[in-house]
C-alpha cells in the first residue's frame, strides 16, 4: 500500500488537472492510480488538504485547492500552542508519549484534538505529559509527516 503522503500528493495532483465534483469521481480516479482509499478517509485527507467545492458558475460544483499553504486562521492559535508546548516525542507502537513544558499539555492535547490530525485517535494530559493513542495502522512516523507539514517548527527528533 503507498504511503499517506504520497495518496495526499496525488489527491492535489488530480485536483489541480482534472475537474472533479464528487468523492466518487475522485475515488476513482484515485484507483485507477493504484490508489485504493474508503470514503471515510479521502474525507479526511480533503479535510486535511484544506480541499473545498468552488461553484463553476453555470453547471455546478468542482473540488479546488486553497490558493496558498497557510493555516486558516481558526488553526493559527492552535499550532502555535503546539509551537510552543512540545519538548519531546516517543512512541511505543501506536502509543506515545509527548511531554511539554509545565503547565502546557493541557493545551497542547486539546490542540492537537482540534487540529483533527487525522492519525491521531485521542489524547489524554496532565500537566507536563500527553499520553496519544494513534489510529489503527497509522504510525508514528505518519503523525511526524503531520507535524511537518502542519507544524514545521515542532522538533519531532
Amino acid at each position: 500500500m503507498k504511503d499517506r503522503l504520497n495518496r495526499l500528493e496525488k489527491i492535489k495532483d488530480l485536483i489541480r488537472k482534472n475537474r472533479i465534483e464528487s468523492q466518487e469521481g475522485l475515488l476513482n480516479l484515485l484507483a485507477e492510480e493504484d490508489f485504493h482509499v474508503t470514503q471515510a478517509t479521502l474525507s479526511r485527507d480533503l479535510k486535511y488538504l484544506r480541499v473545498s467545492k468552488i461553484s463553476d458558475g453555470w453547471t455546478g460544483y468542482y473540488y479546488s485547492l486553497p490558493t496558498d499553504d497557510s493555516p486558516p486562521k481558526a488553526e493559527q492559535g492552535y499550532i502555535q500552542d503546539v509551537r510552543r508546548g512540545i519538548l519531546s516525542l516517543e512512541f511505543s507502537y501506536n502509543m506515545g508519549v509527548i511531554k511539554t513544558l509545565p503547565g502546557h499539555a493541557d493545551s497542547v492535547a486539546f490542540a492537537l484534538d482540534t487540529l483533527n490530525l487525522p492519525e491521531i485517535l485521542g489524547t489524554v494530559a496532565g500537566d507536563d505529559t500527553i499520553f496519544v493513542i494513534l489510529r489503527e495502522a497509522m504510525t508514528k512516523e505518519d503523525l511526524i509527516t503531520s507535524f511537518r507539514s502542519k507544524i514545521p517548527e515542532v522538533d519531532t527528533e
